[in-house]
C-alpha cells in the first residue's frame, strides 16, 4: 500500500459561519484505492494558495510511501528546506496530510483511529460551546445589543445552552483583540467581563463551567487586573490571556490568579508546548489538530501534559474533519478534559460530511467507523466554493486605546 494521489478543496462556510469563512479539505488516496481525509487550519495565507502547498509537500514527501510511515513522512517535511523548528504554515498543511494518513490506515485496520492509537479510554466526551445568537443565520449588527456585547443576552443563550445539556459555556466580552497586542483592558472592558461573568453565573448558577475566552488581547499586568475581575465567579479557565509567543510571561499571570489558564490554538508542535509545560504558563492545553502537527504529535504532546499534571481541551474553530480529529485524540488519552464543539454540531456546518458527529446531552459519541468516522459530501463540497478573498480569521489592525 502506498500514496498516489491528492486532492484538495476549499469551501465557503454557509451562514451564520460558526468556524470560519472557509475550510480547507483533502483527500489522499492509495494505490489500491483506499481514500483518507484531512483538513488544514492554516490561517497566514490564502487557501489556494494553501492548497498548492500542500500538494507540492505531498509530492515531495509523501508521494509513494505507506501511510503508516508516519514519523518518517512527519520528520521529513518538518525538515524539509532545512528547517527543523516550528513554522505554522508548515504544520498546518503537514497536519492535514498526517491526519488523512491516519483516516486511510484506520480504514485498512477497520477500526476507529482511537483504537490504534492506544485504544478507547472515554465512552464519550464532554463539550462545550461558544454563546452564540439564539436566532437568525447571520451574525447581528456590532452595535446592536446582541450575544457578544450584552449580559443580560447572553446569559438567556447560555442558559438555552445549559438547557440542551452543555455543562460548560464559552464567551469572550473582554475588547478588542489587534496586531497591536497586548494592551492594559479598558475600564469599559473590565466592567463589561465581570458583568458577562455575574449574569451567566446568575442564570446557570452550578450547572455549567464557564469558560472565560480572550484572544491574546493584554500585557502581563492588564490580564492580572482582568483576573481579579472575573476570579470571584470560579470560571474553569483564563484562556490565553497575553499573546502567545513568551510562556515565561504567561506563566506569571498562571501564578497570580486561583484560575487555570489555558492555552495552545496558536501554537504547533511539541516544542512550543514543552515550552509552555516547562514555564508553568498553563494547565490546559488548547491543541488544535489542523494546526499542531496532526494526531501522532498531539498524542505526543498529551502524554508531555500528563507528566505535569496538565489536560487537554482540543480546540475548534474551523471544519468538521479536523472536529472528527479531535474526537480520536481525545478518545484515547487519559488526561482529557473537555472538547470544544461548534453548537450541537448540526447545520450548514456539518453539511459537507456524509455521516454526522453524534452529540448527546452535552456529550461527543466517539464514532466507531474506521479511520476518523467521516467522509466527505462531494456534491455539497462542489456546491460550496470559497470565492472571497477574506483570510479564516483577521485581527483588526487598529490600536486599542483607553
Amino acid at each position: 500500500m502506498h500514496l498516489q494521489n491528492i486532492e484538495t478543496f476549499v469551501v465557503g462556510n454557509p451562514p451564520p459561519r460558526h468556524g470560519g469563512r472557509y475550510f480547507i479539505f483533502i483527500r489522499l488516496t492509495t494505490a489500491c484505492g483506499i481514500t483518507g481525509v484531512g483538513e488544514i487550519y492554516n490561517a497566514t495565507f490564502g487557501p489556494k494558495l494553501c492548497c498548492d502547498m500542500a500538494i507540492d509537500m505531498f509530492e515531495r514527501q509523501f508521494a509513494g510511501s505507506d501511510p503508516h510511515h508516519i514519523e518518517k513522512m512527519w520528520r521529513r517535511s518538518y525538515g524539509a528546506g532545512f528547517t527543523l523548528r516550528p513554522d505554522v504554515t508548515v504544520m498546518g498543511v503537514l497536519s492535514g496530510l498526517e491526519m488523512a494518513c491516519w483516516d486511510i490506515i484506520g480504514k485498512a485496520a477497520n477500526k476507529p483511529v482511537y483504537e490504534l492509537m492506544g485504544g478507547q479510554v472515554h465512552e464519550r466526551l464532554r463539550s462545550y460551546t461558544y454563546l452564540y445568537p439564539n436566532a437568525g443565520d447571520v451574525y447581528p449588527a456590532p452595535d446592536s445589543p446582541n450575544v457578544y456585547n450584552d449580559p443580560d443576552i447572553a446569559a438567556e443563550a447560555a442558559l438555552i445552552a445549559v438547557d440542551q445539556g452543555f455543562t460548560a459555556v464559552k464567551f469572550d466580552p473582554a475588547g478588542p483583540y489587534t496586531i497591536y497586542g497586548g494592551h492594559q483592558p479598558r475600564m469599559e472592558d473590565l466592567e463589561l467581563s465581570e458583568l458577562f461573568m455575574k449574569r451567566i453565573r446568575e442564570a446557570v448558577g452550578t450547572r455549567a463551567d464557564l469558560l472565560f475566552g480572550t484572544h491574546g488581547q493584554f500585557t502581563v499586568s492588564g490580564a492580572k487586573r482582568m483576573a481579579r475581575r472575573i476570579e470571584p465567579y470560579e470560571p474553569l479557565w483564563f484562556e490565553e490571556p497575553i499573546p502567545p509567543e513568551n510562556p515565561a510571561d504567561m506563566a506569571e499571570v498562571a501564578r497570580f490568579t486561583s484560575i487555570p489558564v489555558a492555552t495552545g490554538e496558536r501554537l504547533c508542535t511539541k516544542h512550543e508546548f514543552a515550552r509552555v509545560l516547562e514555564t508553568g504558563a498553563a494547565s490546559i492545553l488548547q491543541l488544535n489538530l489542523g494546526r499542531v502537527g496532526g494526531l501522532l504529535e498531539a498524542k505526543k504532546i498529551a502524554g508531555m501534559a500528563e507528566t505535569r499534571n496538565a489536560q487537554i481541551a482540543p480546540h475548534l474553530y474551523c471544519g468538521p474533519i479536523v472536529a472528527a480529529a479531535n474526537i480520536q485524540l481525545s478518545t484515547c488519552t487519559p488526561n482529557f478534559l473537555i472538547l470544544e464543539s461548534i453548537r450541537t454540531f448540526d447545520g450548514a456546518y456539518m453539511s459537507f460530511l456524509k455521516t454526522p458527529i453524534e452529540w448527546q446531552d452535552g456529550y461527543v459519541i466517539p464514532s466507531k467507523l474506521p479511520g476518523l468516522g467521516v467522509e466527505l459530501d462531494d456534491d455539497v463540497v462542489a456546491a460550496h466554493p470559497y470565492i472571497d478573498n477574506e483570510l479564516h480569521l483577521t485581527l483588526s489592525t487598529v490600536p486599542v486605546l483607553p
